[in-house]
């Protein structure tokens, strides 16, 4: 193999603001320690925790470098010391704490998955943010059942579209929010049962009159804000709301806790990259068991909507704040 260059490029922020602090740089090319590989990224995902970061409002955790970036795929060119089971040249996805929006990235061995077997490296980078995510929030804290009936808010979302196809495999009766008629059509392409235009319907009376009045048993929400009440009043009894992200802010002036009493409903939820090396690899070794299979087969996959080179990595921001993508969005490194 040849020798790694030194310099590689990245994409850093110069400051806290909008797309516009969106810079394309040079640095040095890392070297793994202990327990991880270096992948020579061929592609990596923007997320909206990306944009949250670039606001000055979500800062890497200790030890992480400042470039952005949750989630790579690409190909292993060198292991530090102690990595066992994978080797230089295997094509991966990883989770990464930071670091992603560059030609070359360390990641965690333990948070590395094999590129499934349906999937270009394109599509791969869109699995490991999103899928973690999912997996992890609607079926280990949401507990999600075959015969249940789970509503996703956001369903055309990289993580929507994600929670819809999942759900949807493992049994669950599915509806999603989203805001445009062309949203909700491509929420019912990926296997939704019902899908509710936010913008023109009220999702409340809606889901009542879908469950005959009994309710949902999880609901995933990305929003929060005015719909934590909201959602509370349409969960079913011994229902789970899995609140993942706060759109429209973490605080409600009123809420009525005697649903959750009298329903006895379960209130939860987390994030995911403040999370320890051992909890996330936990959710891998689940992953690889559980999804592997069905990303091998093409049964589900990550939906594509827009790929930019790294030159136009603002580009990419200012779409994913524009929220009118379908699926996720994704920068090649030409690697």
């Amino acid at each position: 193999m040849a020798a790694l260059p030194a310099k590689m490029r990245q994409v850093v922020f110069d400051g806290a603001g909008g797309p516009d602090v969106v810079r394309l740089t040079e640095a040095d090319t890392p070297a793994p320690g202990p327990g991880k590989v270096l992948v020579e990224v061929a592609a990596f995902g923007v997320n909206r925790p990306d944009c949250i970061q670039r606001q000055g409002l979500y800062p890497p955790p200790p030890g992480e470098t400042n470039v952005p970036g949750l989630e790579v795929a690409g190909r292993i060119v060198a292991l530090g010391g102690g990595v066992t089971g994978l080797s230089v040249g295997d094509d991966v996805c990883a989770l990464v704490g930071s670091g992603g929006y560059a030609e070359y990235a360390l990641a965690e061995a333990s948070l590395c998955l094999p590129k499934p077997k349906a999937l270009g490296q394109i599509e791969a980078a869109g699995v490991p943010e999103t899928y973690f995510t999912v997996f992890d929030n609607v079926f280990t804290r949401g507990r999600l059942v075959a015969g249940e009936t789970f509503l996703v808010h956001g369903g055309s979302s990289g993580i929507g579209s994600t929670a819809i196809q999942l759900a949807k495999r493992f049994g669950a009766t599915v509806i999603a929010t989203a805001g445009s008629p062309e949203k909700c059509a491509f929420c019912r392409t990926l296997g939704a049962d019902h899908a509710i235009n936010y913008r023109t319907q009220d999702f409340v009376p809606e889901v009542l009159a879908i469950t005959g009045k009994r309710g949902v048993d999880v609901i995933l929400d990305m929003v929060g804000g005015p719909y934590i009440p909201r959602n509370i009043s349409i969960l079913a009894l011994d229902g789970r709301l899995v609140q993942i992200a706060f759109l429209q802010g973490p605080m409600v002036e009123k809420l009525n806790w005697t649903p959750v009493m009298v329903k006895r409903l379960t209130l939860t939820g987390s994030t995911l990259r403040p999370r320890t090396l051992a909890q996330k690899a936990a959710v891998a070794a689940q992953l690889r068991e559980k999804v592997w299979p069905l990303l091998d087969s093409g049964a589900v996959k990550p939906l594509v909507h827009a790929t930019f080179p790294m030159e136009q990595t603002r580009a990419a921001h200012e779409l994913m704040e524009s929220s009118a993508h379908l699926g996720k969005i994704i920068v090649t490194t030409g690697k």
